[in-house]
């Protein structure tokens, strides 16, 4: 996503800069107001990509397909996603769980995981639409860091994933468009993961959901070493 290849600059930067300034004492070549891996200003002017993502999910598919109502995921996402995280403090965690989405194809696609910390920053928001028929969902995300050359992108299994989604290497025809893909599908995949589970949620189907469908139903405490 480009960071090193700052921090290479800079680095040339301050070597010309010393031979003319000797005297010139040098802290470190970062003094953290690029706020990388922190949320802080990222979530005010963005980092990397902001991508908004949006769609309008018919109603006949919210109660057969979701297991809920329209209603019901508009109210809860007021109330846990907007006014809970308000009252918790979140710094752009107005969501319900961007993170494990964005960690995610992070780890698979080759990016750096401890850059979710910003990159996960996202709004999600909700309303009904057409008369109150069906719904309106979107996430906002303003600082997603992607890159598709270089680092992580060049292992085996790293570049598979990259290559399956169609964003491997530089682009030939616009420069940073596979980046820009690659942003747009961290986007609409975490739309995805909210829509689910705020409906899981809704539906009151989470911790059934996880009982059902555990790893390991093996009782651990009953199996020798």
């Amino acid at each position: 996503m480009g960071m090193n290849m700052v921090s290479k600059g800079v680095q040339n930067d301050m070597d010309f800069l010393q031979t003319d300034f000797p005297d010139m004492d040098v802290i470190g070549i970062s003094g953290n107001f690029c706020s990388d891996k922190k949320p802080a200003v990222n979530w005010i002017e963005g980092r990397g990509k902001s991508v908004v993502c949006e769609a309008i999910i018919k109603g006949d598919v919210v109660r057969k397909v979701l297991k809920t109502s329209v209603e019901s995921l508009v109210e809860l996402n007021m109330l846990k996603n907007l006014t809970g995280s308000a009252m918790a403090g979140a710094l752009g965690g107005f969501n319900a769980h961007a993170s494990n989405i964005v960690t995610a194809i992070y780890i698979a696609t080759g990016q750096d995981p401890a850059q979710n910390v910003e990159s996960s920053r996202c709004i999600r928001m909700m309303e009904p639409v057409n008369d109150g028929k069906d719904i309106h969902v979107s996430v906002t995300m303003p600082s997603i860091e992607v890159g598709t050359v270089g680092g992580r992108t060049q292992l085996a299994s790293q570049s598979a994933c990259l290559n399956l989604l169609g964003v491997k290497g530089a682009s030939k025809e616009v420069a940073g468009a596979n980046s820009r893909m690659l942003a747009t599908i961290v986007a609409g995949a975490v739309l995805a993961g909210e829509v689910s589970l705020m409906s899981a949620l809704a539906a009151g189907q989470l911790v059934k959901s996880h009982i059902t469908y555990n790893r390991s139903c093996k009782d651990v405490s009953k199996l020798s070493s």
